[in-house]
């Protein structure tokens, strides 16, 4: 086993001309290995064993007592942070240099409950379509014994990045 700590995950954002310049895949593979800075975002779902692939993103993540909400179990928006990055992430991983993102709609659906005791959950963003203009793109939550927590379904904008000089497909 390894003693060393782990080290400390930097969070920011990455400036427009880095990103734009890196296909999409690549992009999200260096944030996930910590070459580039994490999202601000993912300081709220501490995620973990991520991986991705091209328009598959899996991360990990542990609800706690900080994501509850007055009701005592965990807020939606913990589930709706994990799944709005999956399928986002998994968009960006199908782009080229010079093309970004933006989510336009999202849908929700929350099957099972959440608290402190669910231990990691584990959240896979897929796409099912990325074209010139829009992308559509699905995920999941599970539990460790492989249950749905929730599910949704997204469509994203893709554009051209502004200040670059990228054809869009």
């Amino acid at each position: 086993m390894d003693d060393r700590p782990s080290p400390a995950i930097e969070y920011g954002v990455t400036p427009t001309h880095v990103m734009a310049a890196m296909p999409g895949l690549d992009f999200v593979r260096a944030i996930f290995d910590g070459k580039l800075p994490a999202p601000p975002i993912m300081q709220t779902v501490e995620p973990f064993d991520t991986s991705a692939e091209p328009g598959v993103v899996v991360m990990h993540s542990v609800p706690g007592f900080r994501h509850y909400n007055p009701i005592g179990s965990v807020h939606g928006g913990y589930a709706a942070t994990l799944l709005d990055s999956a399928m986002g992430l998994a968009v960006h991983s199908m782009l080229p240099p010079g093309q970004g993102y933006t989510t336009l709609e999202f849908k929700i659906s929350f099957i099972k409950g959440m608290t402190q005791d669910s231990g990691a959950v584990r959240t896979e963003g897929r796409t099912l379509n990325v074209g010139r203009r829009t992308a559509t793109a699905e995920a999941r939550i599970t539990d460790a014994k492989g249950r749905l927590l929730a599910h949704a379904t997204t469509t994203c904008l893709v554009f051209e990045i502004p200040g670059t000089t990228q054809a869009v497909r």
